[in-house]
């Protein structure tokens, strides 16, 4: 394994802690409610219910977008996806009825819609479309911005020191589009608006 490699694991799994420790800490604080006193059981048991789906959305997505050491199929992708994003300040829109992306790229469609998701500071609209020139990720919503280095990010050029919890996920993505042979460019399509366009080399 290259320090490279090693570099974005470890990023990774901090990334994937971070978005884990809060609905598990509300977990525990429902917990403690409910030890502490007895009367406010209906409002502990709320909070560890709640808790415990956000939790459970977030591994769902996060085992197939990090995790899957196979191909992951369009429909259990989207679900995933859809579910992960149905609460909070971003929306998925992705349509059973849109054109099937096909399964070699399904993997990198997520991450692009963390991606993409990063892009939105006020919340908005994230999507993923497959055309003819292959597969885009779209983002529109109130200042819709990106990293002016974010194409580095994702490029093999980027130094080992610049990989961080921070910037792993345009890393990762990066690679991803490398391993099949293409690259991504950004494009910043509107003063609200950005896409991220998988491009074969």
């Amino acid at each position: 394994m290259s320090a490279r490699e090693l570099r974005i694991g470890e990023a990774l799994a901090a990334r994937l802690c971070h978005e884990l420790v809060s609905p598990v800490g509300a977990i525990a604080n429902g917990v403690e409610i409910l030890t502490e006193d007895a009367g406010f059981a209906a409002d502990a048991a709320t909070l560890i219910g709640q808790s415990a789906s956000e939790a459970s959305r977030r591994l769902q997505f996060y085992r197939l977008a990090y995790g899957a050491l196979s191909p992951v199929g369009a429909d259990v992708a989207r679900q995933a996806t859809l579910e992960l994003f149905k609460e909070g300040r971003c929306r998925c829109e992705w349509s059973a009825a849109m054109t099937p992306i096909p399964i070699e790229f399904v993997k990198l469609a997520m991450n692009l819609l963390l991606v993409a998701a990063g892009a939105l500071p006020r919340g908005g609209v994230i999507a993923p479309f497959w055309g003819e020139g292959g597969l885009v990720v779209t983002a529109r919503g109130q200042g819709a911005r990106v990293d002016g280095n974010i194409e580095m990010l994702m490029s093999a050029d980027l130094g080992v020191a610049e990989i961080n919890p921070k910037t792993v996920q345009a890393v990762f993505a990066g690679a991803l589009a490398r391993a099949l042979g293409c690259a991504v460019e950004c494009d910043g399509a509107g003063p609200d608006s950005v896409s991220f366009s998988v491009i074969s080399r």
